[in-house]
């Protein structure tokens, strides 16, 4: 009965340094963390002048015209497709 209740131990995969990196790596502090334990990379701020809901809006205002042009050349062509097709 002991025999069944045991597991079988996974095989260890034994990882083999060849040397090739992707990306030199020696200039890195250790990763996302440093060594005392804060957060390397700087929250993402809003400018002190605006709220996110401004900066959504200045966004949004600035693509509304590319947006236009784009609608306009997919209704001018639904457009051709119809008088060409009756």
């Amino acid at each position: 009965m002991s025999n069944k209740k045991q597991k079988k131990k996974k095989e260890k995969i034994i990882y083999i340094d060849d040397g090739r990196t992707i990306a030199d790596m020696s200039g890195t502090s250790g990763g996302m963390f440093s060594s005392k334990g804060k957060k390397d990379r700087p929250k993402p701020t809003v400018s002190a002048n605006q709220t996110p809901w401004q900066t959504y809006c200045n966004a949004v205002r600035m693509m509304f015209k590319p947006m236009l042009v784009v609608l306009g050349i997919i209704a001018l062509a639904f457009l051709l497709m119809y008088v060409f097709m009756k």
